[in-house]
């Protein structure tokens, strides 16, 4: 199962499939998926309709998923329509789960997400991983991906497979950190310490956060400027950022992520804001980091490191503490500046900030918006704040895993 997986890492994109007649049935039967999960429970009728096939043959793909366990039929739809009434369809929340897993510098978090995108399990470790060899983390990670797969599997679900998030520059076998610097891991093939038998995929957690937001999210305040992507209110195309103690970024473009030649994009931490600035432990001078991660803003603020940095920031920033507010204030306009190269480059329809620094939105935006407003070439790029927060890295990797069985479902069908 690690293709499917794999593509869906890759390119945030449905899996391209053979164009042969099993590449076609394996298609159309994804095609039902996808029309279940948007917008069932549906008929087998209203199924053909929405994707243009004959009830027969739609008949003969929906009788083959309801074996495999990845559709259910709830019954017959409600009376009142004209006609024998038909059965109305749904995704199974029984069968394949996704397990999404997070690195963080500060902490560790596994859930399960099923097929109608329901979280069913959920573990957390909170404990510094800063400078811990990748061993024993990983150890600790493993344990909570069992405990989750276990509470899972009583309620009827499977790992479909494994993907993880990490705060760091990923390759493209999807399995080595070339470069962590918040957790000074280096050069570390992941993919040989997780568990083997659940197909594991490892990337970047900005990468995962976009994905998320893309197919999860509906930021507040995207303002004219976002178009519909997955459902009502979701942008196709979007620069999201990530911002906690390190500070990523990911570029979606018409659905799809934009990785770069080495999969290494969107480092937006690591861009110098002010060259002459204080080291940075990528090597570099003034990062953006050095500005806006966490750890800046609470050095700035006159505050000491503790468990809820963002929550502790925000409280005294609402008591009016205006050592807090100035910090935030300089955090956004740091970021206004490094954003605003990005824009201007990329072009991107919309800015999403995300991640722990998102509930800092309302003391950091005004001086964010005001930069790139004053610098960027073109109309003004709007900003919006995920609703997904500091959940977006976890939950897209859970559902990355969703995604890949949603679009290949064959691949997928019945217990392996």
């Amino acid at each position: 199962m690690t293709a499917p997986l794999h593509e869906a890492r890759s390119t945030g994109r449905r899996r391209a499939l053979p164009d042969t007649q099993q590449g076609m049935r394996r298609r159309n039967l994804a095609r039902v998926m996808h029309a279940v999960r948007a917008e069932g429970p549906l008929s087998r009728a209203a199924v053909a309709s929405r994707i243009g096939l004959t009830r027969a043959a739609v008949s003969t793909l929906v009788d083959e998923l309801v074996r495999a366990g990845l559709l259910e039929e709830l019954g017959p739809e409600r009376p009142g329509r004209v006609g024998r009434p038909g059965s109305a369809l749904a995704v199974s929340g029984r069968g394949p789960a996704g397990i999404g897993a997070e690195i963080g510098v500060d902490h560790l978090a596994v859930c399960a997400v099923d097929l109608t995108g329901a979280t069913r399990a959920r573990a957390i470790r909170q404990g510094a991983n800063r400078g811990r060899s990748p061993e024993p983390v990983i150890a600790e990670l493993t344990g909570l991906i069992r405990q989750v797969v276990s509470e899972a599997e009583n309620e009827g679900l499977w790992p479909a497979g494994l993907a993880v998030a990490v705060p760091g520059l990923v390759a493209r076998d999807a399995r080595t950190v070339v470069r962590a610097p918040n957790l000074d891991w280096h050069d570390i093939d992941l993919g040989a310490l997780l568990p083997a038998d659940l197909a594991p995929t490892v990337d970047n957690e900005a990468n995962f956060g976009a994905l998320a937001e893309l197919w999860l999210g509906e930021g507040e305040g995207a303002g004219a400027g976002a178009g519909a992507g997955e459902g009502e209110g979701r942008p196709r195309d979007f620069l999201h950022v990530s911002a906690e103690i390190g500070i990523g970024a990911a570029l979606v473009v018409d659905g799809g992520l934009l990785r770069g030649a080495r999969g290494f994009a969107g480092e937006l931490g690591h861009v110098p804001v002010r060259p002459d600035g204080p080291a940075c432990v990528c090597g570099g001078r003034g990062c953006l980091e050095q500005y806006a991660g966490e750890e800046a803003v609470l050095r700035a603020a006159g505050l000491e490191p503790g468990r809820d940095r963002v929550g502790v920031l925000a409280g005294r920033a609402a008591e009016g503490d205006e050592n807090v507010r100035h910090a935030l204030r300089d955090a956004g306009s740091a970021l206004g500046i490094a954003l605003t190269g990005a824009v201007n480059l990329l072009d991107p329809e919309s800015v999403v900030l995300g991640g722990e620094l998102s509930g800092l939105a309302p003391w950091l935006l005004p001086s964010l918006r005001d930069e790139l407003a004053r610098r960027t070439a073109g109309p003004a790029c709007p900003v919006s704040v995920s609703r997904l927060g500091p959940e977006g890295p976890l939950l897209g990797a859970a559902h990355s895993v969703v995604r890949a069985v949603l679009d290949d479902p064959a691949a997928y069908a019945g217990r392996p």
